[in-house]
């Protein structure tokens, strides 16, 4: 049994949580804190990088260049009306600007709480897929292609692999959970 696609399953999970733990406010300004938020565009909503070119000119501050200036207000609506994010945009008539408070003690913890939510999420997509590939060699069993001995060694390569990974996740999650507590 190839164990390499469940491999490439997991990796994809854990490339998944950087990617969620990028998001997660850490008190610098940096363009993967507002990408996700949605912006009402021609009549439909379209993600804000998709809209607008987002920098980060100064450690406390994002800069955004609408494509089109058209759209200026309602990407400064998008980012006030997202209340999880606290932001509050001003625009000169060209670009929208948008200072990043300081985060206080209270906030942090906060942040780090929720930080444990999505670090949560990502054992559970690692555990199934090791029950997943446990499942599969239980079927290669029953249809007699796997002995039991197979079932046992492919059960202990899949553990193996899952602490790997997970051991990936609690190093990216003490990492974003160490930046965001510092001040």
């Amino acid at each position: 049994m190839d164990l390499q696609s469940y491999k490439a399953k997991m990796q994809s999970a854990v490339e998944h949580l950087e990617d969620q733990l990028k998001k997660v406010r850490t008190g610098r300004a940096h363009p993967s804190i507002i990408e996700g938020i949605m912006v009402e565009v021609y009549g439909q909503m379209m993600p804000l990088n998709q809209v607008s070119n987002v920098t980060a000119p100064e450690p406390q501050l994002l800069q955004i260049t609408p494509f089109d200036p058209t759209n200026l207000q309602n990407i400064a609506a998008a980012i006030r009306n997202d209340q999880t994010m606290g932001l509050n945009p001003s625009d000169d008539g060209r670009v929208v600007r948008v200072p990043m408070p300081p985060l206080t003690e209270d906030l942090r913890r906060q942040i780090v709480k929720s930080l444990g939510d999505t670090v949560e999420e990502a054992k559970i997509t690692l555990r199934n897929i090791r029950h997943d590939a446990i499942k599969d060699a239980k079927r290669l069993k029953d249809s007699k292609e796997f002995s039991d001995d197979d079932v046992k060694r492919t059960e202990t390569q899949v553990t193996e692999i899952i602490n790997e990974f997970n051991l990936k996740v609690e190093s990216a999650a003490k990492a974003k959970e160490q930046e965001i507590m510092t001040v």
